[in-house]
């Protein structure tokens, strides 16, 4: 039914993991997107040669302006990730992981469980609604 090509089959990256597995941890927090937009620019201040540092401030500017409409979560929580670990990468040893708001965190949560109930409404013809699980506790 399917063909196996290397264009269909994907493999798990490496990029941005700092262990040797491949596959990749989550940063612990994520930013919101204005606070994470400017600690970009101020690691580009801090941590770039002039060149490179205009180069990537421009870069960042058209992503964050061609993201700014969409309104799909799981785009956006992915955008985030992905510019927030490239932020760690910038930065080196130097990342303070400022952290979400407790509230905030809880909406993301929801809003995951949220987008899977939904997928799987639309594409499990055996799926049966259930209660989600409870959000996982502060340690």
């Amino acid at each position: 039914m399917f063909r196996h090509t290397s264009r269909r089959l994907a493999t798990a990256s490496s990029l941005g993991s700092t262990t040797s597995s491949p596959l990749r941890t989550a940063p612990l927090a994520l930013l919101p997107p204005i606070p994470l937009y400017r600690r970009l620019l101020r690691a580009h201040r801090k941590y770039l040669p002039q060149e490179m540092r205009l180069l990537g401030d421009e870069y960042i500017k058209a992503e964050f302006r061609a993201h700014r409409d969409t309104d799909n979560p799981v785009h956006i929580v992915g955008f985030l990730t992905e510019w927030q670990l490239y932020a760690q990468k910038v930065e080196g040893n130097n990342w303070r992981g400022d952290k979400m708001e407790e509230g905030k965190i809880g909406q993301m949560y929801e809003l995951m469980l949220a987008i899977r109930q939904q997928e799987l409404e639309e594409n499990d013809p055996e799926y049966k609604p259930h209660t989600p699980p409870p959000p996982p506790e502060k340690e």
